[in-house]
């Protein structure tokens, strides 16, 4: 695990606040690194003239250990504050599966990380296991309800609501509960999902406040009657219990980079499987005390990018200056052909075939109608004609182009970059523009963006997914946005499409109802909303040494 140097020390909470400007009264510590931030620190007035200016950082389709979307997003926000502006970080918290999984942690790399990052990618303040725990309660009292003789006429085997744990565990993605007798419950088929996407998760994070939160678990779809009538959590009577559990989970966490930079940090859904933003009033919060504010969007554009846009700002009602769109040497040589023990290698004729995947997904991004920046994230291990393939295709593109080195320098990597980024943030733009209007039935809107934001030729609904929409529109949810799961590995929904799949359909197998998040989750290819542990997971390389946890990377 790095740690900061000596002359980097991590500040006392309290004056990360400070320099945020959020008033004492509105700081809560959890110990001496980490705080939540009372909601009221909202209605404060703002100290600063004008608005908070927001900055998307998104990505080209990523390698298995990712391209440094989190770490650039880090480094620019403390470039932005080398520059002399007021900035503020605003991310998703980690979750234990792929911390104990694949990836590993969630916290930056190298000189652009936050701190305390152990606590971080672990247990952090308890929001994940608020989480899990309220969904949770709302599953147990809905089987309760099934034992103890069911007033809403309740079909056991049309539950719709799951449970979740926050880990990857694929045992669990297909069970069969209340076995053991009468006294056991009621069996049925049933399964876990894991926290990240939970739709509590994402109603943590789409939710204006508590009241919010109390209207949207409410009206959050559990089941169906025998009739075919739909059962709503409101109806079940712990929306306050629930409440109760996730009060202190609603108040986004503070904490700081290596070189002090505030970073908000709340809230965890995947972009693969759920819609991949950290919360609406961390980004609030962030924009009311900073005037620039980095956020990111999870996995590559088409995914986190996208549902940023036409879910969260939609919402929200946000409206980002700029996107970064971080590219990196090492994926583009993956899109090219080259095996993944192979990308540390100089192969610049692999860099130019792998281009057509950043040709694609600057052609979404300018789609949106904003101002778009290329950060090329530096490895130690790239050739200088690679990097110079990079920044030619942005030049024909028409895109500026920007090198990063904020890994090994921290924000004085990232100092070109984020004078670009103020260069193009600081110009007046229209609002953006989403990929589909609401109105536009759901079908239409999956074909929107399986076309305007994959490539894909057409869309492919399977008898399941055909029913599935059709039962949505009836029951008045058709005008809801979309929240398309689909791979992380590829455009396209086969993960081992690279590069720039062409004239490839979309296939949609299922749909479901997110009523509280307020959006449709559209189901492709082979994509779980459980993931598995690989082989030889991350957690076997973690332990504890003299005190300190060693091997979190």
């Amino acid at each position: 695990m790095t740690q900061p140097r000596p002359d980097r020390t991590p500040r006392p909470i309290a004056e990360v606040a400070a320099r945020l400007g959020v008033d004492a009264a509105h700081v809560l510590p959890y110990g001496r690194d980490k705080a939540k931030l009372d909601l009221a620190a909202l209605e404060a007035p703002r100290q600063r003239d004008g608005e908070g200016r927001l900055v998307l950082v998104s990505a080209i389709t990523p390698t298995r250990a990712g391209e440094g979307k989190t770490t650039t997003t880090i480094g620019l926000g403390q470039a932005l504050g080398a520059l002399g502006v007021s900035s503020c970080i605003a991310l998703r918290e980690p979750s234990l599966g792929p911390c104990m999984g694949v990836k590993g942690g969630a916290t930056g790399g190298g000189r652009s990380q936050i701190v305390p990052n152990d606590a971080i990618n672990l247990h952090f303040t308890g929001d994940l296991h608020a989480v899990t725990t309220a969904h949770n309660l709302l599953a147990a009292t809905l089987d309760n309800r099934l034992f103890h003789g069911d007033d809403l006429g309740l079909d056991p085997r049309r539950v719709t609501w799951r449970r979740v744990i926050d880990m990857n565990d694929r045992a669990l993605r297909n069970c069969v509960i209340g076995l053991g007798g009468a006294t056991n419950g009621v069996p049925r088929e049933t399964g876990f999902d894991i926290t990240a996407a939970s739709e509590v998760m994402a109603m943590l994070c789409l939710a204006e406040g508590l009241d919010d939160l109390r209207r949207r678990i409410d009206r959050t779809l559990v089941g169906f009657a025998r009739d075919g009538a739909p059962v709503t959590a409101g109806r079940l009577g712990v929306t306050g219990a629930m409440l109760a559990l996730l009060k202190d989970a609603m108040m986004p966490n503070l904490v700081q980079t290596l070189e002090g930079t505030p970073a908000l940090v709340h809230g965890g859904p995947f972009a693969n499987i759920a819609h991949g933003c950290n919360s609406v009033l961390a980004t609030r919060m962030a924009l009311h005390h900073a005037d620039w504010v980095v956020t990111e969007a999870g996995f590559g554009f088409d995914l986190g990018a996208e549902k940023f846009f036409d879910i969260k700002c939609r919402s929200a009602k946000l409206d980002p200056a700029v996107v970064v769109l971080v590219a990196t040497a090492r994926a583009l040589k993956l899109h090219g052909g080259v095996r993944h023990e192979a990308l540390g290698d100089t192969n610049v004729a692999a860099v130019e075939r792998g281009l057509e995947n950043l040709e694609r997904h600057l052609e979404s991004a300018r789609s949106f109608g904003k101002p778009v920046v290329v950060a090329v994230n530096r490895f130690a291990t790239d050739a200088d004609d690679e990097l110079a393939a990079i920044r030619h295709a942005c030049e024909r593109a028409g895109v500026a182009c920007e090198r990063a080195d904020h890994f090994a320098r921290g924000g004085d990597g990232a100092r070109d970059l984020a004078a670009r980024v103020i260069e193009l943030g600081s110009k007046p733009s229209a609002p953006f523009t989403p990929v589909y209007e609401l109105a536009t039935p759901l079908a239409g809107k999956i074909e929107q963006v399986a076309k305007t934001i994959y490539g894909a030729a057409g869309v492919s609904f399977a008898p399941q997914a055909e029913r599935a929409l059709s039962d949505a529109t009836r029951l008045g949810y058709g005008e809801l946005p979309v929240c398309i799961a689909k791979t992380q590995s590829s455009l396209s929904d086969d993960p081992k499409r690279l590069g720039r799949p062409r004239d490839f359909t979309l296939t949609v197998r299922d749909a479901q109802v997110s009523a509280g998040a307020g959006f449709v989750v559209i189901l492709t290819g082979d994509l779980l909303r459980m993931p598995g542990l690989p082989r030889e997971p991350a957690a076997e390389r973690i332990d504890v040494e003299e005190g300190a946890i060693r091997g979190l990377a």
